[in-house]
């Protein structure tokens, strides 16, 4: 019986994970304010990246695509957010030293500022894993691995 109630919160965990619809309507792509296309959004990638990554000289950082419109609807674990979407794929050095592989992450920017992140070291769940991949996919940049 113990051993059923702790497995409970995992239960309701990857229900609330596969239940949620991210699913995006032609109306809310199109009623959302993106914003001006941004100029310097690899530039602010990078420095964001750089406060971040295990060893950020040595990363391999492979921006996908060009800023494209993106709208993420809002769920029970994730917030709406739109703006400009740009899918990056990166490849760290893990605290040993040796790469690890590349993953996806997806920024959102308005106004030439980040105003989300899904997947990489700030985000590095199932969840955010989730949306970059499906993000990336959107924005014209599956990441099969």
């Amino acid at each position: 019986m113990n051993r059923l109630l702790a497995l409970a919160p995992v239960v309701v965990l990857c229900a609330a994970i596969t239940g949620c619809d991210t699913t995006v309507t032609k109306q809310e792509m199109e009623t959302a304010d993106y914003g001006p296309r941004p100029v310097n959004y690899q530039d602010e990638i990078k420095s964001y990246l750089s406060l971040r990554l295990t060893d950020p000289k040595a990363a391999i950082v492979e921006m996908r695509t060009e800023p494209k419109h993106l709208y993420q609807r809002g769920t029970p674990v994730r917030g709406e957010q739109y703006g400009w979407g740009v899918c990056v794929w990166v490849n760290d050095k893990n605290k040993q030293g040796a790469f690890d592989g590349f993953y996806p992450m997806t920024f959102v920017l308005r106004n030439e500022k980040i105003v989300a992140v899904n997947g990489g070291p700030d985000d590095a769940n199932i969840v955010g894993a989730k949306y970059a991949r499906e993000q990336c996919e959107r924005l014209g940049a599956p990441f099969k691995q």
